[in-house]
């Protein structure tokens, strides 16, 4: 197993342990970031949520990071199953340089998402498209209504999150 991932073992999913000390690892070292994004294959479920967490962070500050693993994102990351993965990812995926055909991937992933059973990944799945479409205006006629409804009838989360996008959408200013 790489050094990094080492460090991300033990306890459950419901912990961080020391992803935030690996992602300030990798921030400093951006070599490492291969390791960290093979550990969302990893066959421990704690590893591949702390791997997600640690990118999401990383990201946040060093989005060009994630570029050369655009196409695993869009495509094997994801498809895995684990929400806590699915809602990192859907914090990354508006951080890509995305083509055309590539934002009409990462909008059908959000989508799928929308259904998923977690509020949380919901949640972050329209936040994402928001994200995704504060910078395509076809997109954003979309994506507004779909909000806008989302913030009427979704769980708690997300009817909070939905109000607080349409404020910050172009269309509702």
């Amino acid at each position: 197993m790489r050094d990094i991932l080492a460090k991300m073992k033990g306890g459950d999913r419901r912990s961080i342990g020391r992803s935030d000390a690996v992602a300030r690892e990798v921030s400093w070292n951006a070599s490492l970031f291969g390791d960290l994004f093979a550990g969302l294959f990893a066959d421990d479920p704690v590893i591949r949520v702390r791997a997600a967490d640690a990118m999401e962070k990383v990201t946040r500050d060093r989005p060009e990071l994630l570029q050369p693993f655009k196409r695993q994102l869009l495509g094997a990351v994801s498809a895995l199953k684990d929400k806590e993965v699915r809602w990192h990812v859907a914090q990354m995926l508006p951080r890509l340089k995305l083509t055309p055909r590539e934002r009409k991937s990462a909008v059908e992933i959000l989508m799928t998402w929308l259904d998923d059973p977690s509020s949380i990944v919901k949640t972050f799945s329209m936040q994402a498209l928001a994200d995704l479409a504060k910078r395509d205006d076809a997109l954003l006629g979309h994506v507004t209504p779909l909000i806008a409804r989302l913030a009427r009838t979704g769980t708690p989360a997300m009817r909070s999150r939905g109000r607080k996008i349409l404020q910050q959408l172009p269309s509702c200013e």
